[in-house]
């Protein structure tokens, strides 16, 4: 009988110690280690660039080791340019003399309102108006759009401009200019810009990283007809090219190129809200 009590004891003596040894193995519980990971912030409900408006979307150039429009598949012809880091995967590595010519995507030319945005890193400029984006029409000077950086920038600031041409009102059609805005810091660092237009209002609104840099309303922009666009032009500005696609006009001495890199050049159907334009804003510097 002693035997027998002498045996349970040390039974329950040998599982209590080994429950001390167990529990002394044991990692303290970590709740945040089991928690899942936290969704990306989103941006006015979007939590991806391709989410804003995708059936709107009609033209679409992320320059990710070609020059092909995503959507049309229309395809430019490069001088001089070749591909580089991009905002968002590669971009479109500009020079001086350099640039890309495409044909315009029968979606562009149809459009009555519309959002264009692109993005830009590019060294300091002071002097020569630098083209970002144009879509030529000729004969006239300036184009159906012009995007640049004009002359009297600084070592901290730019003067942004934007051209937008309506040929509805005949040949010599309707220009309509917003600009000159100062906006700072524009070198060495990746900005947005972006430009709407609302043809029921015959609005122009430029954007730069996500905020309103100015809104103009010219007259004769309703309906606005681009059917006379003939070619684009990434990295300078229409005239610029050689030869230059600009009638009668040849190359400028106050005129100049992107030697930095440009990206993500999308095009809409619809004039983006304000919220939409900051969340594209957002979404793309994110790599989204």
């Amino acid at each position: 009988m002693n035997t027998l009590r002498h045996k349970f004891t040390a039974a329950l003596a040998f599982v209590a110690a080994s429950g001390l040894t167990l529990s002394s193995c044991q990692k303290e519980f970590n709740a945040k280690s089991y928690a899942p990971p936290k969704p990306p912030p989103s941006y006015f409900g979007y939590t991806n660039s391709k989410d804003i408006h995708p059936d709107k979307l009609v033209a679409y150039w992320p320059f990710s080791g070609n020059l092909k429009d995503s959507l049309s598949s229309t395809t430019g012809t490069a001088t001089g340019t070749s591909f580089a880091a991009g905002v968002k995967g590669q971009g479109l590595q500009g020079a001086n003399n350099g640039y890309v010519i495409s044909d315009v995507p029968a979606a562009i030319k149809s459009l009555h309102s519309f959002t264009v945005s692109t993005w830009v890193n590019m060294p300091q400029n002071t002097t020569g108006a630098v083209g970002l984006l144009s879509i030529a029409d000729d004969p006239n000077f300036w184009g159906t759009l012009d995007i640049f950086f004009d002359n009297g920038g600084t070592a901290t600031t730019g003067v942004l401009k934007v051209h937008v041409y309506n040929r509805a009102t005949g040949i010599k059609g309707a220009d309509g200019w917003a600009g000159g805005y100062s906006v700072s810091k524009p070198w060495g660092t990746w900005i947005q810009i972006a430009v709407t237009y609302d043809d029921t209002a015959g609005v122009i609104t430029v954007y730069y990283n996500g905020n309103v840099a100015g809104t103009v309303t010219p007259t004769g922009f309703a309906p606005l007809d681009w059917s006379g666009a003939t070619k684009m032009v990434f990295g300078t500005l229409q005239f610029q090219t050689n030869p230059s696609l600009t009638g009668g006009a040849t190359s400028q001495g106050w005129a100049s190129y992107v030697t930095g890199v440009e990206d993500q050049v999308r095009f809409y159907s619809i004039p983006l809200s304000k919220n939409e334009v900051n969340a594209l804003y957002n979404l793309e510097l994110a790599g989204r």
